[in-house]
């Protein structure tokens, strides 16, 4: 494993592994967030559906699963989320 090197050793236009690292992973948490926002969306109008023209279990099992899917996407995706803006603020109040 390579360590990088220290932002005054590196050539000029040189980007840091880290931060790009950072980068593609915020790519993956974005679409973990709308994909979690759409199954919760899609779990409410079901519901909705299923109150208006009457609940059997398909409804039940959809909103279920869509809620689960949901969760296991967004709970992460928020965490982590958080987490790369705290990194990216704390690179910029230190100068890097």
């Amino acid at each position: 494993m390579t360590v990088p090197s220290p932002p005054s050793q590196r050539p000029p236009g040189a980007t840091d592994p880290v931060r790009a690292w950072r980068q593609r992973l915020a790519k993956y948490v974005l679409l973990a967030n709308r994909i979690g926002y759409l199954m919760f969306a899609a779990a409410i109008a079901v519901f909705v559906i299923g109150f208006a023209v009457g609940f059997n279990n398909a409804v039940s099992v959809i909103v279920i699963v869509c809620m689960v899917i949901g969760s296991i996407l967004l709970a992460p995706a928020l965490v982590m989320g958080y987490g790369i803006k705290a990194a990216e603020r704390d690179d910029r109040e230190h100068g890097r």
